[in-house]
């Protein structure tokens, strides 16, 4: 892994999936440590309903709180942030998180795409994405606008994905700085938070 690419002063890891992607992150979520300086953000397409059960498999495998996400909620370091069933989940200037209830992108609302450039939009250079498992295209364009703003763009190994279509698309588009499977992942998100 090439550690020079990686951003010193990351603010948030932002980690967008889909069909797939829950089994991919608990490989992850279990081992992190207690977060210093930077939130992670995780942006899954889920059914739409108003249940908080990914937000509590979450606490429960995390040694990481994490904050249930309403529009205005303040975004700090530290914290897990999981954006809310039916809502796109955007990014304020004023470390805040909005919730939107536009149309659906990519078939899908939460759409990666919407959260990933709004992310991008505003935290440029400080901003880490990774695309995990899924099997519609949703993520590519959202990682262009990471890459185009400065940050750093990581992408599941689709040898390791579920569903390898998600992370095939964004090779294909997005030209990633970072192919790696979960360990790889999990390592590189332990070395930014070093």
């Amino acid at each position: 892994m090439e550690e020079s690419k990686i951003i010193s002063n990351c603010k948030v890891v932002i980690i967008g999936g889909s069909a797939g992607s829950l089994n991919a992150l608990m490989q992850v979520l279990p081992e992190l440590p207690k977060l210093n300086d930077f939130a992670i953000v995780i942006v899954l397409h889920r059914k739409r309903t108003d249940d908080q059960t990914l937000e509590e498999l979450i606490r429960l495998k995390s040694r990481i709180e994490v904050r249930s996400v309403e529009d205005k909620t303040a975004l700090l370091p530290g914290f897990i942030y999981v954006a809310p069933s039916n809502y796109h989940l955007l990014f304020e200037k004023d470390d805040h998180l909005a919730l939107d209830t536009s149309e659906k992108i990519n078939y899908s609302r939460p759409s990666i795409d919407v959260s990933f450039e709004s992310a991008a939009e505003i935290y440029g250079s400080s901003l880490v994405g990774i695309l995990l498992s899924g099997s519609n295209s949703d993520g590519t364009q959202g990682l262009k606008a990471i890459r185009n703003a400065g940050g750093t763009i990581v992408v599941q190994n689709p040898l390791s994905a579920d569903m390898p279509f998600m992370p095939n698309n964004a090779i294909l588009y997005a030209d990633p700085d970072f192919i790696l499977d979960m360990q790889q992942i999990l390592q590189l998100i332990v070395f930014i938070n070093s």
